[in-house]
């Protein structure tokens, strides 16, 4: 199939790429690179020995969007292009909703046109804002605490309606708790254009020198060592998971037999602490990664990790990599690629 992959030159959609590249799939890229390396692109080629076609624009340009699928023949959307850092969608909410929820609008329109029915979107754990019990289940309650998390809920209710509109549509809404990790070519890795929020980012760059030290946000949780909990899956993990989906949707399952979206997590179902994060990652780097425990942040919680029954029934699918592969790949990606993609391509050194 040619699949389109809007920001696939992303940190989750470039390692998706490699995975459709690998089941046999063409790749059409999308993307603004208002986040993401130009270079990404051609790391992707380097990673699967495939070429991929590469478009640079908005996907809210709509007629630019229109174009691309009347010549390119897509078969069906993998949609990750949208804004993610928490802190920044709560100073500037407006840019985070005009870009998130309109460009899902703009894009899943644009696919209804073209006659694309296959539809694989991009969700998050954040929809479930903090939850009353875990493991969290696909049927938790969502309340979204954050204009990020509220942007993917929204994107989440208006494929919904679309689906519900659109009876012959065939569309999953993938919600992933915490990836983390690299390729193990070493060629793809996390890259972000600002000073990065997630954890095990943090993390490397501390332990490679670049950062002081890594802020702990509370000490007391009520949690085995008092730091938070999460659920940390590994990118390529991750990255399965949506060709599971894709298969999913083909196939009829669950669901979308009935003509109903399919909304499945992607976690591993385990929980680790910041302090066993930390832990792992001196046991890969050989070395004390410097740290300190500050007071709590605003909106976390003790724990959250996922329950992954409904993925393992409907997709077919569970995480094949623990927090040492994480750790090892990510730190393999910080050492070979201390500037991101902008770092010369070193010679790829398989695990």
């Amino acid at each position: 199939m040619r699949i389109l992959v809007t920001g696939g030159a992303g940190y989750i959609g470039s390692h998706t790429c490699v995975e459709l590249l690998a089941a046999g799939h063409e790749v059409v890229i999308v993307d603004s690179l208002v986040n993401a390396s130009p270079r990404a692109v051609a790391a992707i080629e380097a990673a699967a020995g495939r070429s991929v076609i590469f478009h640079q624009f908005d996907i809210r340009d709509h007629e630019r969007l229109r174009a691309m699928f009347a010549t390119e023949g897509i078969d069906a959307v993998f949609h990750f292009a949208a804004l993610k850092a928490v802190a920044e969608s709560v100073s500037d909410p407006l840019r985070y909703f005009d870009n998130n929820i309109g460009g899902t609008v703009t894009l899943a329109r644009t696919a209804v046109a073209a006659g694309v029915n296959l539809f694989v979107f991009s969700s998050s754990a954040t929809v479930y804002g903090v939850p009353k019990r875990v493991p969290v289940a696909e049927t938790a309650p969502l309340a979204a605490i954050n204009p990020y998390g509220r942007s993917k809920l929204f994107d989440e209710q208006i494929l919904t309606d679309l689906q519900a509109a659109q009876p012959d549509m065939r569309i999953a809404l993938l919600r992933y708790f915490n990836p983390g990790g690299a390729h193990p070519s070493g060629l793809i890795g996390e890259d972000p254009r600002n000073e990065p929020e997630n954890l095990l980012p943090c993390v490397a760059r501390v332990a490679a020198g670049r950062m002081p030290r890594l802020r702990i946000h509370g000490g007391d949780w009520p949690t085995p060592d008092g730091t938070g909990v999460r659920d940390f899956i590994h990118v390529v993990d991750v990255a399965g998971g949506h060709i599971a989906a894709l298969d999913a949707l083909l196939a009829g399952r669950g669901p979308v037999a009935d003509g109903q979206v399919l909304t499945v997590n992607l976690g591993t179902g385990r929980g680790y602490s910041v302090l066993e994060v930390v832990r792992a990652f001196e046991d890969v780097v050989g070395h004390p990664i410097a740290h300190e425990i500050g007071p709590r942040r605003a909106g976390d919680v003790a724990a959250c990790y996922a329950d992954t029954q409904l993925a393992e029934k409907l997709l077919g699918w569970r995480a094949q990599f623990g927090l040492d592969a994480i750790c090892r790949d990510a730190w393999r990606w910080q050492t070979t690629h201390p500037d991101g993609h902008d770092t010369p391509a070193p010679t790829p050194v398989m695990a």
